[in-house]
């Protein structure tokens, strides 16, 4: 499992299956796509405004892509 946020978009993806394959990516609300992979199994979470729905500090650990200022 990886787990990326980028807080210049602030965007959370959780990944949870490394392999390189096809993905469907399925929107199921405004701020949250799925990306479906082989025999319908979730792969990762895209999750738009991750700050206004998740707890960063309590996903550890969590590599940060940090914009320049």
């Amino acid at each position: 499992m990886n787990i990326v946020y980028n807080d210049k978009t602030d965007l959370l993806y959780i990944r949870f299956d490394d392999r390189k394959q096809e993905v469907i990516n399925r929107r199921v609300s405004d701020d949250i796509v799925l990306d479906i992979g082989e025999n319908d199994r979730i792969v990762g979470i895209e999750i738009l405004d991750a700050s206004k729905h998740v707890t960063l500090d309590r996903l550890l650990p969590v590599k940060y892509e940090l914009s320049e200022k």
